[in-house]
């Protein structure tokens, strides 16, 4: 069985857990009302997981280039590789649009992005009210997006492991 390697694993679980996060934190922090001490403190760990997202997606991405991924089990189908490849194609430019829309939103509203606290993020455009109420539903329905493929990743790979028997699941698990 080809496996992927140790870093492709690491990154891949690491960004998997900060997409969960990230997603879930975003949805909790925008029920909650007002503009409180609670909501702005998980506005700020938001956007340190989404830059966190961005620069680890382009670490797997650069990786990704010079590693190749292992190849598919014989016994997949055409189609199968072909969803597959499609689903992690998708997964990939999500995990690049859905935290730099989410910066850009926060840019259109006036709000820098102060990474961890220790650093401004370059103010790549000006306060902007109308493209913040633009970019809000594109970075809302991307999350959304986001989340389906996730949905379908975590399903599809169930389906190998569990149906199947192959060893799709088995080549993403640390060892």
């Amino acid at each position: 069985m080809q496996r992927y390697s140790n870093v492709a694993i690491a990154l891949h679980w690491l960004i998997a857990l900060l997409i969960v996060g990230t997603f879930t934190l975003g949805l909790v922090m925008t029920d909650i009302p007002g503009l409180t001490p609670t909501k702005l403190k998980y506005f700020s760990w938001h956007k340190w997981a989404g830059v966190t997202v961005l620069l680890l997606a382009t670490l797997r991405l650069l990786w990704r280039l010079k590693n190749p991924a292992p190849a598919y089990p014989a016994t997949m189908k055409p189609w199968e590789k072909q969803v597959a490849h499609l689903t992690h194609g998708a997964l990939y430019v999500l995990m690049f649009a859905v935290p730099l829309s989410g910066y850009f939103f926060s840019l259109a509203a006036g709000v820098p992005v102060v990474y961890f606290g220790l650093f401004q993020l370059p103010v790549l455009i000006a306060k902007n009210p109308e493209l913040k109420e633009a970019l809000e539903p594109v970075h809302y329905w991307l999350n959304m997006l986001l989340a389906a493929l996730v949905a379908g990743h975590v399903l599809a790979a169930l389906k190998h492991q569990f149906i199947d028997r192959d060893t799709v699941l088995r080549r993403m698990l640390p060892h």
